[in-house]
């Protein structure tokens, strides 16, 4: 599968009015195609099967580079995948390459959905994820609460599992001051899940820090309390 022969069958499904839509709600300068992501999840699907790790990491760099909507959509697609046997560090390498380029939610949760999977494999890459949490780039600074959203989920987590929670609620804390929208939505998502699973640190966080947040944070963070 070719780059070139990729973007043909990406194209081919593309609607031109949808991709009018898309555009004004996105509201950024590159190109849309109107592919819907059900066409992008079976082109992505098949394409998995086909090539091995190395030509998928191959083809997903040359998508994102055609800085095309839903080309970088399916480039995060090819990379989601729990298992990416025998080495996954190109690929996380790829994806972490990919966070200065994010400019709107559709395309950093797509990249950040493939980047979990590669912290889940190597929780270590953690400290590269905590460097975007410094960062001048808000929307990097958002992907460090979306990446690690799996440790919202788990009901019994390990003593590490719990260190690393602890950690990006440290990230969020540090957060709640900035209120822009998105920063304020990516705390209240990470808090709303986490709050199915660990209400008490939920309630912990927000009595320390609610006053803070926006109204609509809050709200949603509480939501399932």
């Amino acid at each position: 599968m070719t780059p070139e022969a990729a973007l043909l069958a990406i194209r081919a499904a593309g609607d031109a009015t949808r991709a009018k839509g898309a555009r004004a709600y996105h509201k950024t300068g590159r190109e849309f195609l109107g592919t819907p992501n059900p066409v992008l999840n079976e082109l992505a699907k098949t394409w998995r099967r086909c090539l091995d790790v190395p030509e998928r990491v191959g083809l997903a760099d040359a998508l994102w580079r055609t800085d095309i909507h839903e080309a970088r959509i399916a480039a995060a697609k090819l990379l989601t995948q729990a298992r990416l046997r025998p080495n996954d560090a190109p690929a996380w390498r790829l994806i972490s390459s990919w966070a200065p380029d994010f400019d709107s939610w559709a395309i950093a949760d797509h990249a950040c959905m493939a980047g979990q999977k590669r912290l889940v494999a190597d929780p270590r890459r953690l400290d590269e994820v905590e460097i975007w949490t410094k960062s001048d780039h808000m929307w990097r600074r958002r992907a460090a609460l979306v990446i690690t959203l799996p440790w919202t989920k788990q009901n019994h987590p390990k003593t590490a599992d719990l260190a690393i929670r602890q950690r990006v609620l440290g990230w969020a804390a540090d957060y709640v001051g900035d209120h822009t929208w998105f920063i304020q939505k990516a705390i209240a998502w990470w808090l709303r899940d986490l709050s199915k699973h660990d209400p008490s640190a939920t309630r912990d966080f927000l009595q320390a820090h609610a006053e803070k947040m926006r109204p609509f944070a809050r709200k949603e963070a509480a939501r399932h309390l």
